[in-house]
Order: C-alpha cells, then structure tokens, then sequence
C-alpha cells in the first residue's frame, strides 16, 4: 500500500509540473510574506447557462448545494435553476422555476437572492424585491410565505429585504435583511419572529471617537454613526452552528456563532482569518479581503471567498491559512464580481454574478493531502496525521502548516522533544511554550527520585561536613 500510495504521490508530481496551474496559489509564512505554493484547487468545470440550455445567467446572487443538487438564484431572470451532478460529472438541469402557486394563483419571483433546501426538503427562498421568504415543498409546491415582522424594532424599515437565510436542524430560520444592523434575524419553526442573534460588533476608530466628543452638534450629526454592520452572508455548518461574513472591512470578517450568538471561531493562526495581508493597490484593486461568502466543511476547516481580489482563502479549525487561490479576471479560475459560494464533497463551486458564470474547483493531490493530514488529526489518529504532513512536506518544503502539524501530533503523542523541534521551525511560540511545559512536567516526573536525592544532599551535606569536622577535631584534641 505505502508502495502504491508513493507511485501516485510520484505521478500526481509529475502532473503538477506538466499541467498549467489554475492560478497562483500561495499562503503567507511567520514573517508575513507570500509563500508560493502547488495548487490544492485546480478549475474541473466552467458552467454557463447557455451551455446548460436555460439562456445566459443574469446577474446571479444566490447558491446552494445539497448531495448532488445545485440550486443557482438567477435573481436578474427573476427565477431559480435545479441541477443535479451525475455520476460522469455532468451538470444537468433538473427544473427552472420563476413563480409559485399560492391559492391558485400564480406569483412570480422578484430578483430571489437565495435558497435553502433542509434535511426534510423543504425550500427557503428569499424573494427580495417581492418583500417576502417563501417556503415551499421539494416539489416547489406552496407552504408558507413570511412577510415583515410586527415588530416594534422594525418600525424605522420601511421595507423587508431578506437577502441570505440558513435554516438550523429545529427549522429555525436565520435570515439576513437588507438594512438590518441588529444582527440576523430569527423566526422559529413556526415562522414567528423571535427576535435578533448575532450582532455585529461595533468598530470604533479612536482618532474618530475623541473628535467626535469635541465637536459641535452640528458636526456630530454629519459624521458617521458607530453602530453595527450588516452581515454579508451566512452558512451553517454540520454542527448546527452558524458562519456569518462581514464585507465592509470594518470588523472580523468571518465569525462562528453559537446558541446565544456569541463568536467562537478560534483563531491560533500567525494572523487572524482576514484574507489578504498585502492590501496595497496593485492592478488598480486596493484595501483589505472583504469576505463575501463562506463554506464550512466536514472536518471544521471553511473557505471564505473574497469579493476585493477575488480569491478564495481557506482555513484549518484553528485559523490558520492553509492556503489562497484565484484572483480577479476574465480566465477561468477567476472572477470579476464574486458573489457566493459552496461545496460538493471537497469541490468548490463559485459564482460570478457579472460574467454569469458558475466555476467548480477539484482538489489535486496535494489538496488532497492536506485535507487528509487535518482528518487524520481530528479522528485522533495523530501518528498517521504525521505521517501525512510528511508527505505533503516532500511536496513543498516551504509549507509551514505541515511543520506545526507534525508537531501538533507529536505533541498529542506525548513526543514532547519532537514537537519542541518542529514547533520551533516555523516560530510557533504558543505550540513551543505548551510543549516545553509538558516535557519539563514530563523530565520532573521521571528524575524525581534524583532530584529529591540531590535535594536532600544538599540539605543534609554541609550538616554532615560540619559533623565530620567536629568529631575528627574532637578526636584529635583528646
């Protein structure tokens, strides 16, 4: 098997360097700087509505993917796309829907910007401009439609946007609204409105702060006011806890909510999960990630897609960057105006709304690897997830996550001593400290009987010296 496993490690090489890459693919290193790296993703499928038979995709907002079925919200067509994938890979579409019956009448979509299908398959729409989430049976048979609340706290909106929804494993729906600060809005399974989740947490600029406390009344009434943004989208993961994205820049651009909407996305990476870190203008493009999307996976990592560059950034379940691909253009593997995101499996699908185009990234071995490196590790298999990172290191030397890995499981392992060494490598100071922690409790415990002896000699000794003295004088005296 290791024989096997090393051939197609081999051939997966020798494809790499044959192959034209899909785009620039690079993490950043302890020092912030760009790092090169193979490809983990490589462009598998350029999906166009012409090709697919439905006419040109206008203006698309909204993605979603259940087992093998992609939902695609042309929202410029005012209608929503159903494909499924087959076994050969082939996109087939399955329906085109642009109104739905509700007492025998037809009511036709207005620009839906998303869709959700639950466990039971039930349909979530978020049919913006028509002021309403419809929900519908697999069949897209009517069900119920939720209109804006009564609700005091909604009084100064004079209308109800929703834009992105997920719906939790209890049929909770979780909605973000257009023009709603107060984070995403909740409606229970019976689709009455329970109130608010999640908020965003207010970005104060010093600088700003203390002039607005000097300044007149009319000058504080022309400066921006310090309140919460809006959320950009939203996901939920196989825990039931929910991924939510902020694309003004202004604050952390990708959170994790539990229950009580608080964050606990960890974050142990060099840097926080924040895109880019070069943010200078380059291409005519400038200022920081500006996350648009983002797709949780299985084994807790996520993909976070970037709308400023174009790029998709994809993390480990402790923050870390495992790597950045993509970019903006007109070449396959890139977007001009990035909207949403989602998987199959470990394929990714993108959608650019201006080109109308729907993109599908595979995973080459070296992604491969990784993923399978990080599985490894979450199943407690630490050994062979070293093992792993070994093999992804001979793919590129320069990996520093690899390094953190192996050390990671030598640390689970009890191998204090090897994981002080990768650690210190890549500069891991938080990974190095707990290890020489461990392995000085380790070295204590197992010289304890030495240290105790050299202890009590050094107590007793100069006792007895002085003993031995008195007695030999004593002796000599008499």
């Amino acid at each position: 098997m290791k024989k096997l496993f090393g051939l197609l490690l081999f051939a997966g090489l020798i494809l790499s360097l044959y192959a034209a890459p899909t785009n620039y693919t690079y993490n950043y290193d302890f020092w912030r700087e760009q790092v090169a790296s193979p490809d983990a993703y490589r462009v598998g499928a350029y999906i166009l509505g012409d090709a697919l038979g439905v006419g040109h995709f206008n203006d698309p907002q909204g993605l979603f993917i259940r087992d093998n079925r992609i939902y695609i919200c042309d929202s410029g067509n005012n209608r929503i796309i159903r494909m499924v994938v087959r076994e050969n890979g082939d996109h087939v579409v399955t329906d085109v829907v642009g109104s739905v019956m509700i007492n025998g009448t037809a009511s036709a979509f207005d620009y839906p910007m998303d869709i959700f299908e639950n466990r039971n398959g039930d349909l979530y729409i978020t049919d913006t401009r028509n002021n309403r989430i419809l929900v519908l049976n697999h069949n897209w048979n009517f069900i119920h439609a939720i209109y804006k609340p009564d609700d005091e706290s909604l009084e100064d909106f004079t209308d109800f946007l929703p834009s992105k929804l997920v719906v939790d494993f209890a049929n909770r729906i979780f909605v973000q609204a257009m023009n709603v600060n107060k984070g995403l809005m909740e409606f229970d399974n019976r689709w009455e409105f329970s109130g608010y989740m999640g908020a965003n947490r207010v970005s104060v600029n010093p600088a700003d702060y203390l002039w607005k406390l000097i300044s007149t009344q009319a000058q504080r009434e022309r400066m921006d006011l310090f309140i919460p943004t809006e959320y950009s989208n939203v996901a939920l993961d196989k825990d039931g806890f929910i991924y939510v994205t902020n694309a003004t820049g202004q604050t952390d651009p990708v959170r994790r909510l539990n229950a009580m909407g608080q964050d606990i996305l960890i974050r142990n990476g060099y840097v926080d999960p924040v895109g880019d870190l070069a943010v200078g203008n380059a291409g005519g493009i400038a200022g920081r990630s500006r996350f648009i999307d983002v797709v949780p996976f299985d084994n807790d990592s996520y993909a976070c897609f970037d709308q400023t560059r174009g790029r998709v950034f994809m993390y480990d379940f402790q923050g870390n960057l495992l790597y950045a691909f993509g970019g903006r253009g007109n070449r396959e593997g890139s977007f001009t105006q990035p909207v949403a995101l989602d998987r199959m499996g470990y394929s990714l699908y993108a959608l650019d709304s201006r080109v109308g185009a729907l993109t599908r990234f595979d995973l080459t071995l070296y992604g491969a690897l990784i993923n399978r490196a990080l599985n490894e590790y979450r199943a407690g298999r630490y050994e062979s997830s070293a093992e792993v990172w070994e093999e992804v290191l001979k793919m590129n030397g320069n990996y520093d996550l690899a390094y953190i890995g192996i050390g990671r499981a030598a640390l689970r392992q009890g191998d204090y001593q090897k994981a002080m060494r990768y650690y210190s490598l890549k500069h891991h100071r938080e990974g190095y400290g707990k290890a020489f922690q461990l392995y000085r409790k380790q070295w204590t415990e197992e010289n304890l009987w030495w240290i105790l002896l050299l202890a009590g000699l050094a107590i007793f000794m100069p006792a007895a010296v002085r003993l031995s003295i008195k007695t030999i004088k004593e002796i000599k005296e008499a």
